[in-house]
């Protein structure tokens, strides 16, 4: 016996008028959403274009602001690196100076201290601590003092230095570092979505953490600035400082210098005046030396006349005494006699001690000329230091401006 096939069960009509419906409700709620979708999607899609290009517009719009303030800082660090460049120029121009006037003082400071060594060779009375002698070591004391004080001044000026050239490190830093900035920033704002080399940077999207914020970024410049600036401050004013001591020592070198040359020349006119004054003594001297000697002549000769007479007298003496007997008087004649050779004899004795006393006077005469003689000596001998060597080295000395 055949088996009978067993068949699916067959629907409705009603069922299957529902199920075409349910069909159609299906399809048309899945279109409805897709085209609410469709439309939410192009909806959505217009937003974040607008949203993307605002965005973009908006951090272009920052990015040239960067840039601007970038600029801004740029500029006012080149023109402090430029003021500061001057600085130190002028700066080494000054120190040159005070070199320079460092090293002119030393020649006159040496013919100071040569015409004290030359000076004490002066003999005699004439070495004396004159006015001159107070000078010229015044004035070692002076340029010795200048020579300190700008010393002084090279090592200041020299710190001075260094820090504009430190200020400058910083500012060369900080632009170095500003132009690499702006090279990059203006590299982001010409980018655009259609350049190339664009592409994903995976783990970009952070925070560097050794990044600052814009007042640390703006407080470093302004601190280098300022910086900057405090040093150009201290430049202009130790240039200022420099200008009056460069100005002050010359002026007190100048005026101790003329101070010293006029005590030298007044000292060489009192010793000139001193040595003519000896040589006229010396010349009376030597004119009362020869009338001395002619005086003493004379003396000698009236005490040979005296001879004579004396013999004279005496022989009369001894012939009268040869009268006889009554005729050995004791008549005027023998008294006469006998008081002209006492007479004779005192006056050939006043003449002898007038004689003693020329002959005395001629020594003293002629101890007296060798004195003047060493002592115009010694003043030419003076006169030698003062006015050839010393005045003459001194005319090397030129103190200009410094």
């Amino acid at each position: 016996m055949a088996k009978l096939v067993q068949l699916p069960p067959k629907f409705l009509p009603k069922e299957w008028n529902i199920a075409n419906k349910t069909c159609y409700a299906k399809a048309e709620s899945q279109r409805s959403r897709s085209e609410r979708l469709v439309a939410e999607s192009q909806r959505l899609v217009d937003e974040i274009e607008k949203t993307t290009q605002r965005s973009q517009k908006d951090v272009n719009k920052k990015l040239d602001q960067r840039l601007e303030e970038m600029q801004f800082w740029k500029k006012e660090l080149d023109s402090k690196l430029e003021d500061t460049v001057n600085d130190i120029a002028q700066l080494l121009a000054y120190k040159i100076r005070l070199e320079k006037a460092l090293e002119s003082c030393r020649e006159p400071l040496s013919i100071a201290q040569q015409c004290l060594i030359e000076r004490e060779k002066r003999i005699g009375i004439d070495l004396v601590h004159d006015e001159a002698e107070r000078e010229l070591i015044k004035e070692v004391e002076v340029i010795q003092g200048v020579m300190t004080l700008l010393e002084r001044t090279i090592e200041q000026i020299t710190e001075q230095i260094r820090m504009s050239r430190s200020a400058k490190y910083s500012l060369e830093k900080d632009l170095k570092d500003k132009f690499q900035a702006l090279k990059i920033d203006n590299h982001c704002t010409a980018l655009t979505n259609n350049s190339p080399g664009i592409d994903y940077s995976p783990n970009t999207v952070r925070i560097e953490a050794n990044s600052v914020t814009p007042i640390e970024w703006e407080d470093y410049t302004d601190t280098n600035i300022l910086k900057a600036e405090k040093q150009r401050n201290n430049a202009i004013a130790l240039r200022s400082l420099i200008d009056g001591i460069l100005s002050e020592t010359a002026g007190d070198m100048c005026k101790q210098c003329d101070t010293v040359n006029y005590a030298l020349k007044n000292r060489i006119q009192e010793t000139k005046d001193a040595k003519n004054k000896l040589e006229e003594h010396l010349a009376k001297v030597m004119d009362e030396i020869s009338s001395q000697e002619k005086n003493i002549d004379i003396l000698k000769k009236a005490i040979a006349d005296k001879e004579g007479p004396m013999k004279v007298a005496q022989t009369r003496l001894d012939t009268r005494t040869l009268r006889p007997n009554v005729e050995l008087c004791r008549d005027p004649v023998q008294y006469r006699l006998i008081n002209e050779v006492q007479e004779i004899t005192t006056n050939i004795e006043r003449l002898r001690e007038t004689l003693s006393q020329a002959e005395t006077e001629l020594k003293a005469l002629n101890r007296n000329q060798l004195s003047l003689e060493e002592e115009i000596q010694v003043k030419e001998n003076s006169l030698y230091i003062d006015e050839v060597i010393c005045m003459q080295m001194r005319e090397a000395i030129s103190i200009n401006a410094f």
